[in-house]
């Protein structure tokens, strides 16, 4: 992917242009996160646990299709995949109306309902590192922390508009007016991708590397994004629950408040990861994500588990661009689509394993124990961090 990129005048309003495709993504994805689980456990009458695997589905495909999705990237250019994406997102909001419309028959709503997530994971895989890829092929290489940090503004805050949006819609217009809302927001992404023009990044001399050859390389930095992961996985999947348990009110609020305090600290400290490293960052911001968490767990009252949340999303914000840019130096520059999508498997694979996982310890233990737990999992992100930090220090010496 290394190529000569045209500096456009504003590079601000056209870095949005592309990572636009990632806000639409998210928020469809963000609009159905905070309502089907009480759907499935609360309506439908399944367990916790099973409302928990039926979300994680979604990360099933996501990660298949990751790896195809980096392939597509590195030989045609972005935009066949993020084409693909919006109108994968478009057929989720016809299929979710069909499982609103048969819940009085709840196995057959639940069926849907799977293939929605499933379908869902296929958007997301193909949208996930598309837009980033597509931004760095035309702003430049030298653009790389912030492409990916403003991308994940765009994800996270979208997932938490999307979230809170998701609740209105389904109290005041039930889940058909929710289905409609996704098909409009997918096609929108849809006509916007179609009149974009595509780039192609110039392979370099050195042999393009298979995607499991990149993978591996990628997969240390990885492991530890997965594990800072599963703590904004509880909260995004459970948090709603979790509320419903100790009988507060608007508990999607939560998604709103770690949204908000995620885009303020990317936009504020965005120049961190430069100035300070890496690794250092992304220890600090594993540290942090790890206070958040405790103060939920030790919360008694709703406003304390807002606060929670939101220092939760303080810290989760610069997890991701910390150790992707780590993780993409690691391959030649023909190989930055697959780095990039291999790397965000592992955010897939922490969400995808969360579902379950948690709905497991909420089943057995109960809900006041998924957050303790979640602490226990960041803390090994945060131990694993340190030790990629004494790891590149010993290389330098």
């Amino acid at each position: 992917m290394n190529v000569k990129s045209e500096q456009p005048k504003n590079l601000f309003l056209s870095l949005i242009s592309y990572i636009s495709f990632t806000f639409i993504g998210y928020f469809i994805i963000g609009l159905s996160l905070s309502v089907l689980p009480i759907f499935i456990s609360k309506t439908l009458g399944f367990s916790m646990l099973v409302a928990g695997i039926v979300i994680s589905l979604q990360y099933l495909t996501t990660f298949l299709m990751r790896a195809y999705s980096g392939k597509i990237v590195d030989q045609k250019g972005p935009k066949p995949a993020v084409i693909g994406s919006m109108l994968s997102f478009t057929l989720t909001g016809v299929i979710l109306m069909a499982a609103y419309y048969f819940r009085f028959s709840p196995a057959v709503s639940l069926v849907f309902l799977i293939i929605t997530r499933l379908l869902t994971g296929c958007a997301e895989g193909m949208v996930g590192a598309s837009p980033i890829n597509w931004a760095i092929l035309v702003l430049g290489e030298q653009n790389t922390a912030k492409i990916i940090s403003y991308n994940g503004v765009a994800s996270y805050g979208a997932l938490a508009l999307g979230a809170f949006s998701g609740v209105i819609m389904v109290q005041d217009l039930t889940f058909y007016g929710l289905g409609i809302l996704i098909i409009c927001a997918g096609l929108a992404g849809y006509l916007m991708a179609r009149n974009k023009q595509n780039k192609i990044g110039v392979q370099s001399a050195e042999k393009q590397r298979s995607f499991w050859s990149v993978l591996a390389e990628v997969a240390p930095f990885g492991f530890c994004l997965a594990f800072g992961g599963l703590g904004f996985a509880t909260i995004s999947t459970f948090i709603t629950l979790y509320y419903d348990y100790y009988h507060w009110k608007d508990g999607a609020l939560c998604l709103s408040v770690f949204g908000i305090l995620f885009v303020f600290s990317r936009i504020v400290f965005s120049n961190a990861i430069n100035t300070f490293g890496g690794i250092k960052v992304a220890i600090a911001s594993l540290a942090v994500e790890t206070v958040g968490l405790t103060i939920i767990s030790l919360s008694h009252q709703s406003f304390m588990a807002l606060i929670g949340a939101g220092i939760t999303g303080l810290g989760f914000s610069l997890i991701f661009p910390a150790l992707g840019v780590m993780a993409i130096k690691t391959v030649p520059p023909s190989n930055q689509g697959s780095a990039l999508a291999g790397y965000g498997l592992f955010i897939d694979i922490s969400l995808g394993i969360t579902g379950p996982l948690i709905g497991s310890v909420a089943d057995n233990f109960g809900l006041p124990y998924i957050f303790p737990f979640s602490v226990g999992i960041v803390l090994i992100g945060l131990a694993l961090a340190y030790y990629l930090k004494i790891k590149d220090s010993a290389v330098q010496l």
